[in-house]
């Protein structure tokens, strides 16, 4: 994606940052978590805690590509993508608070909270990475049609 992108000499900076870097954040987040729940912990407090710290930080980053999707001028955020990149992450982080707090009282509904909000952020992240290459290609295909029509003219 990255690649495709400089190719075009489109991306800049506040645009990586604010439609590439958060995808990989988003699929390590859903590793990280997976692999939180898969370590033999000798109790739920340190998993609540991680889910509650990694949850924080991932709101705080959703307020922060706000503001870097607001700065950056390269490409003008539709709904969808307001949807798909700013608005289901930050609220699967969210998830992620509100089941850390009911780990210890309701680890059931802890856990399948937790994979809901591993779910919306890896679904998020493929739909992100195909919109992404998607875009850039049929982008770069047209700049490399343009020049071809103006010279047939």
């Amino acid at each position: 994606m990255i690649v495709l992108g400089a190719e075009m000499n489109r991306g800049t900076n506040e645009t990586t940052r604010a439609f590439g870097t958060p995808t990989i954040v988003h699929f390590c987040s859903v590793l990280l978590i997976a692999t939180v729940l898969c370590a033999p912990w000798s109790s739920l407090t340190p998993i609540a805690v991680l889910l509650g710290v990694l949850g924080a930080f991932g709101v705080v980053y959703g307020a922060v590509l706000v503001r870097a999707a607001r700065r950056q001028s390269a490409y003008k955020p539709v709904l969808e993508d307001w949807i798909c990149h700013f608005t289901l992450p930050p609220l699967a982080y969210a998830t992620l608070i509100v089941a850390g707090t009911m780990l210890q009282g309701a680890p059931e509904t802890a856990l399948f909270t937790t994979a809901g909000a591993m779910l919306v952020l890896l679904f998020d992240g493929i739909h992100n990475a195909w919109d992404a290459v998607t875009f850039i290609a049929v982008s770069q295909r047209r700049a490399e049609e343009k020049p071809q029509e103006q010279a047939g003219k």
